[in-house]
Parts: structure tokens; C-alpha cells; sequence
């Protein structure tokens, strides 16, 4: 009986496959290059390009922080009326944001279907949907420019989310 091998890469009693030779790639691994789309013409499709992130941004470099139009960028603050200085701003945000609980309609249809072959059908009225509606608007107010924006409430987390960003804005801030 032959000693195993340390330096072979399949295991005792391995096969291999019909056409597969040794040292070939098993399944799971490419056998062709890879996939790249092309047009109808048969013209190959280019890699998608990213654009380079501005030199003459005031401020410089990539973006801190975002909320709304408001983007917090090196050591200012840039807003559609203009840049304002980082160092001092006051920021601040109101939930202007509700949440309603109701049933839904589908609740409504199904306790009817299903009171009519047995009581367990009203089981369906307990079914409640929140929806949540409104706005947190945000506001800074810096070197005498004050700029509010509207963030839409997309759940009734998003004030968490935004106070989140809004603390960081204001650590960046001293």
C-alpha cells in the first residue's frame, strides 16, 4: 500500500470526471472568461466609470455627512443658498411626522368570508397597519445663513435615524 501524498490536492480515492484532466478547475469555478454584455451591434459594453470626486468643491474632499440638500464637506457646510462655516453651526430638526394604525380592507373581506363558515373569522379584524406620513425638517443655522430641508418620514424610525445624523453633525460642529 503507497503512502499518502501531502502535496495532492484531491483527496484518497478521488476520480476524476469524464473529459477532466488533473490540475484542471472543478466545478464552481469559471471555465470561460467572464461574462461581459454586450449592445446589439455585438460592440462591447465598457466597464461603468465613476466620476472623480471634485477638487474645487469648497470645503475639499468627499462629503461627511448628508441630509437632504444640506452636505456637510471638509470644514463646511453646503446648502442650495450657499456655503456656510462648519465650526459653530446650530443644528436642529422637528418631527413633523405621524403614525396611524388601522385595519386594512383585506382584514374587513376576509372576517366577512370567513363568518360565515365559522366564528374564527373575526380573528381577522385584529390585523392593524401603521402608516406613517410627514416630514422631519432639519435645520442649520451658521455664520448669519439659516437653511432648513424636509427629510420624508419613511417609517416611524427615521427620526431615530435622523437625530443619529443630526449628533454627528453637531460633534463635527465644535
Amino acid at each position: 500500500m503507497s503512502e499518502p501524498n501531502p502535496y495532492k490536492s484531491e483527496p484518497e480515492g478521488y476520480e476524476w470526471g469524464p473529459g477532466q484532466q488533473a490540475g484542471t478547475p472543478a466545478y464552481g469555478y469559471p471555465q470561460t472568461p467572464a461574462y461581459q454584455p454586450t449592445i446589439a451591434e455585438g460592440v462591447p459594453v465598457p466597464p461603468p466609470q465613476y466620476a472623480p470626486v471634485p477638487q474645487g468643491m469648497p470645503g475639499g474632499g468627499a462629503p461627511l455627512l448628508s441630509l437632504g440638500d444640506i452636505t456637510v464637506v471638509g470644514d463646511q457646510i453646503i446648502t442650495p443658498a450657499g456655503p456656510m462655516p462648519l465650526k459653530g453651526a446650530v443644528w436642529n430638526a422637528m418631527d413633523m411626522s405621524r403614525t396611524e394604525e388601522k385595519m386594512p380592507t383585506v382584514a374587513i373581506v376576509l372576517a366577512i368570508v370567513f363568518f360565515i363558515f365559522c366564528l374564527l373569522g373575526l380573528l381577522f379584524l385584529l390585523m392593524k397597519e401603521k402608516q406613517t406620513t410627514g416630514f422631519i425638517q432639519v435645520t442649520v443655522t451658521s455664520g448669519g445663513k439659516h437653511h432648513a430641508t424636509m427629510i420624508p418620514a419613511r417609517g416611524p424610525d427615521t427620526i431615530h435615524w435622523v437625530m443619529g445624523q443630526l449628533n454627528y453633525a453637531r460633534s463635527l460642529s465644535m
